[in-house]
């Protein structure tokens, strides 16, 4: 029989340092601790109906969907329910700042950088071999094979490869500059001439585009992308103090 092996905080914090993720984590721990303070300074409050939201939420996404499942969750963990509370705390915190910080900014952002927020439906295939992409582009125009012919045969990823190639709704912002310049001056549905880059041969089909709309969610979307440069400048200007 085995014998039992002890694990030490000790040795967390070690491993930690051995994996080489100390600056992420202290980066998560300097914004959480910027958090709290601007939300303090702030004086912004949360009610208990927020905190059981946000606790509903976050055992709904980890598929706890019982108390055996979020106490098994918590011991796999390494947490309390403590900690467990203080997580919710903090997201509800989080939230609530970025609100308070940028709501009334959303509108002005948006229309500022509007073309960063049109979108495009596309399909896309990927190859090495710019003379196989030019081949099968003029075997597509000429109908001797569909876009979809195409993905089946060379994308090797498994999940992409069922979908045809389909990426989906892409923000303009998400795409390289020179496949960005030649989706958005297509005329959809349209197969684009194939477009090289460090990735490789970009063979494209441009099925859609799509005009921003200031929805709820884009709003949240704005709200969450202004607070992350936020807490990013907040980081570089912090002094932090190892005491490891």
């Amino acid at each position: 029989m085995s014998q039992p092996i002890t694990i030490t905080n000790e040795d967390i914090l070690n491993q930690v340092k051995l994996s080489c993720k100390t600056p992420e984590i202290i980066e998560e721990i300097v914004n959480r601790k910027v958090i709290t303070s601007a939300a303090e300074e702030a004086g912004i409050k949360i009610e208990t109906e927020e905190l059981q939201k946000a606790a509903d939420l976050l055992r709904l996404m980890n598929k706890l969907t019982s108390a055996d499942d979020t106490w098994e969750w918590l011991e796999k963990h390494g947490l309390s329910l403590d900690d467990f509370e203080e997580m919710v705390y903090n997201t509800v915190i989080s939230g609530k700042l970025a609100a308070h910080l940028f709501a009334n900014k959303v509108e002005p952002y948006f229309f500022e950088q509007q073309l960063d927020y049109t979108g495009v439906v596309m399909y896309e295939v990927v190859l090495d071999d710019e003379d196989l992409a030019l081949e099968l582009f003029y075997a597509i125009q000429e109908g001797e094979m569909s876009f979809y012919d195409v993905a089946h045969k060379y994308i090797q990823e498994i999940e992409l490869r069922r979908k045809g190639g389909y990426l989906g709704i892409v923000r303009r912002q998400d795409l390289k500059p020179e496949i960005s310049a030649a989706i958005f001056a297509a005329n959809p549905p349209q197969l684009l001439k194939p477009i090289v880059t460090s990735k490789g041969i970009h063979l494209i089909l441009v099925e859609e585009l799509i005009q921003p709309d200031l929805n709820e969610k884009l709003r949240r979307n704005i709200i969450s992308d202004l607070f992350s440069e936020w807490l990013k400048r907040q980081f570089e200007q912090s002094e932090v103090i190892q005491t490891f």
